[in-house]
């Protein structure tokens, strides 16, 4: 069947499973349609919250000592997330089928493109997100167990002039991952349900710190505080590079919003559920985002917050006691516990599709007869996750590929307008709002990044391409096999 073809019957098709299982010519086993709208909101909502909505306020306020500007950021950056969303919705109905932007870059520019993202996302961005959430979860955990702390060193072996260190925090990190491997190994569902779990918890938490945080005594030492502490903020050029310094925080903390697209091959109706739950999971977040930092700035001045990088425990423990702000650290370590598992539900569907287009190892194609996961490329993927974890420089090599990252997103939003051209006999169940402004909005703020990420970063920037690029040589090796295979 010619791509075409295949895309218009999977349009329709989509719909029509219900959640039924799609089986290949020969009875293999493909994935199963279980997920709903609500799954997909809140698949949305746990890839995107974190740890940076209780972090990043304390870098803003030292760019901008103004409460009202640290608002501004947040809205401004969610609104443009949202810009994300409305676009990649259009491309994830169209394409109704696992690996997100896999699928999207390769119909609008070809197989290779598709390759280089997926090479990328397996190589550094999910493997190595992965891996920096669930050290991050150690690092909270630490909180109340120490064994487990980053800071503390277990194995320290040198290697030349440089040293491997084998932290408690670490070998958190990688039993982390394989827990929550081992529970999207038993099936789509049971994924899912945990998924759902944290992410109903979390958000508990977070809807219970804005509804008694509205609500309790403004501390008199933080009023005396802000009385005290000058907070001019800077002024002219300098006010537009901190307001851009403290725009990227906010958009990193808004990142993953994206994740649901690779899951659309398992979503029942994603005509309906996936616009549903990227948009609106994204809104949720939003509103969420701008009433957690009302309450931070209703606690303690900007000063304050600057002062303390661990901001929603300080705000908690200046509203309601130290009681507080120990169950604070509680609910961040439970909400970078539901990252890391959305994270991996949604990023080991990227690489099956690749494999299936002869794209990548054939091995990671397959899809489990009785649990209808895809196994290896699941365990595959963690597995890698866990190296970086344990190898301690997973952080250096993510920071690399920021740069690229945010060059596929430009290319995945423009792929709207080149396919609006290119296919428009595609049926397209969603349509973007405010097309083509929105997307156009999108690629400027991308491209806006990408200037800063050059200019603040040239080296990392330039060694990120670099490694991306060594994807090329991959590429013609698997296309080759491919061609014999056929």
């Amino acid at each position: 069947m010619s791509a075409v073809g295949d895309e218009r019957q999977g349009a329709t098709a989509a719909t029509a499973a219900s959640g039924s299982v799609a089986d290949g010519g020969a009875g293999e086993a493909r994935l199963v349609r279980g997920l709903g709208s609500w799954d997909a909101t809140l698949l949305t909502i746990g890839s995107i919250v974190g740890t940076g909505i209780f972090l990043t306020t304390s870098d803003m306020a030292r760019a901008l000592p103004r409460g009202g500007l640290i608002l501004l950021v947040w809205l401004a950056g969610g609104l443009l997330t949202l810009a994300g969303a409305l676009t990649y919705a259009e491309l994830g109905v169209m394409f109704p089928r696992a690996g997100g932007q896999y699928q999207y870059l390769k119909e609008a520019y070809g197989p290779f493109w598709g390759f280089l993202f997926g090479w990328t996302c397996f190589l550094v961005i999910m493997s190595g997100g992965a891996a920096a959430i669930a050290v991050g979860f150690g690092e909270y955990l630490g909180s109340f167990f120490p064994y487990f702390s980053t800071d503390h060193v277990l194995v320290a072996v040198p290697i030349g002039r440089w040293t491997w260190t084998l932290s408690g925090g670490a070998v958190a990190a990688a039993l982390a991952i394989l827990v929550l491997t081992a529970v999207n190994h038993v099936g789509l569902r049971a994924g899912a349900t945990v998924q759902n779990a944290l992410t109903v918890l979390k958000l508990a938490a977070m809807v219970a710190l804005v509804a008694f945080g509205l609500t309790a005594p403004v501390p008199a030492a933080s009023t005396a505080v802000a009385a005290a502490t000058p907070t001019a903020p800077p002024e002219g050029s300098a006010l537009l590079v901190a307001f851009g310094v403290a725009m990227i925080a906010a958009l990193w903390t808004y990142d993953g919003w994206y994740g649901v697209t690779c899951s659309a091959g398992e979503l029942r109706d994603p005509a309906r559920s996936l616009p549903r739950g990227l948009i609106g999971g994204t809104v949720i977040v939003i509103a969420l985002y701008l009433l957690l930092n009302v309450v931070y700035l209703r606690a303690l001045p900007p000063s304050a917050l600057a002062a303390h990088p661990r901001v929603a425990e300080v705000v908690a423990g200046a509203l309601f006691g130290p009681a507080a702000a120990r169950w604070m650290t509680a609910a961040v370590l439970l909400s970078t516990f539901g990252c890391l598992s959305a994270t991996i539900l949604y990023s080991s569907r990227i690489y099956q599709p690749m494999a299936e287009d002869g794209l990548f190892f054939r091995s990671l194609s397959r899809v489990h007869p009785r649990y209808r996961v895809p196994l290896v490329s699941l365990w595959a993927q963690s597995a890698w996750a866990v190296l970086l974890a344990l190898s301690g420089t997973y952080e250096q090599i993510y920071t690399y590929v920021v740069f690229v990252l945010i060059v596929f997103h430009v290319m995945t939003a423009a792929a709207v307008i080149v396919l609006r051209r290119k296919r428009p006999d595609i049926p397209r169940p969603y349509r973007t709002w405010g097309y083509p402004v929105v997307p156009l909005l999108f690629i400027a703020a991308c491209l806006l990044l990408i200037g800063n990420t050059l200019v603040e970063k040239p080296v990392e920037s330039l060694l990120g391409t670099a490694l991306v690029l060594l994807g090329l040589p991959a590429y013609l090796l698997f296309r080759a096999r491919n061609r014999r295979a056929a």
